[in-house]
């Protein structure tokens, strides 16, 4: 089975696959709590904090446990590793972790790793190896034109061609970036839960920041879809991110949400490098 993980700035996503028909959990195993849909062969996932002071040894103690909660033994269940990061120093730390204690292949999304994707970026190296992940995934599952909203740290927009080229997109601070920023500027506002107020029209300093919040990025991703569909045509809309639970309810454009839509591009690009490689 295949232990995919993506590396963000806030939050850690760890998914296992099963690689082939039959290679079903161990018994004894639980299986995942109930979600939104998951992409095939995806059995369990775990969310955790991105810590990147974390040492080759202790991300293996982690995954051991991890596996373990769930009746698992790490070394006779994971048979491939994939890894897609936003943080240098936790990649270079996972490499560690896999040549160390894991011999099993591992592909660490990066440039000269096949991802059977053309990036038609200027500069195909500076695109973000989770946008990439991404946008395999998308189009893997919805076919194109279509766009990726990736609501994390930062809020991510990717266009991919009918053709199934990774074209571009854009880049804008994230709503927990944004909140923080208004929170340390703004010394009469407090911090507040991110739940829906009712109405648009807040009639507390709570609800007023909630409305804000929420509804001010719901449209910022309708208008930056929007701008993108005048300029690529008519295109399937996919959220992911830790935050598109609370905002893709609220917005006009987005068509499909996939929570494991970054694992599930990962699985292909390890498919595609190790099977075929």
């Amino acid at each position: 089975m295949l232990l995919a993980i993506d590396v963000g700035n806030t939050e850690t996503v760890i998914g296992l696959f099963s690689l082939a028909a039959g290679d079903d959990p161990p018994a004894g195993s639980r299986p995942a709590p109930p979600v939104p849909p998951e992409p095939a062969g995806l059995t369990h996932h775990w969310r955790l904090s991105t810590v990147a002071d974390r040492t080759p040894d202790e991300h293996a103690l982690l995954l051991s446990e991890l596996l373990n909660l769930d009746g698992m033994d790490v070394d006779e269940v994971a048979t491939g590793m994939a890894v897609t990061s936003s943080v240098p120093r936790v990649t270079t730390a996972l490499r560690q972790m896999a040549g160390r204690w894991f011999d099993v292949p591992c592909v660490v999304l990066e440039p000269g790793v096949r991802s059977g994707m053309p990036i038609l970026y200027d500069n195909p190296k500076e695109v973000g190896a989770d946008r990439i992940a991404n946008a395999i995934g998308a189009y893997d599952l919805y076919g194109g034109p279509c766009i990726v909203v990736d609501l994390g740290t930062a809020t991510t927009f990717d266009a991919i061609s009918g053709a199934g080229e990774y074209l571009g997109g854009a880049i804008a601070p994230g709503i927990a970036i944004s909140m923080d920023a208004l929170f340390h500027h703004a010394a009469a506002l407090r911090r507040v839960e991110l739940v829906e107020p009712r109405s648009v029209i807040g009639k507390s300093t709570v609800e007023s920041i909630q409305s804000g919040a929420l509804y001010g990025y719901a449209a910022q991703v309708d208008g930056m879809c929007s701008r993108i569909i005048a300029e690529l045509g008519h295109a399937t809309v996919v959220a992911t991110g830790g935050l598109s639970e609370i905002i893709a309810p609220l917005s006009q454009t987005i068509d499909h949400r996939e929570p494991w839509l970054t694992l599930h591009g990962l699985r292909l690009v390890y498919e595609r490098n190790v099977k075929s490689g």
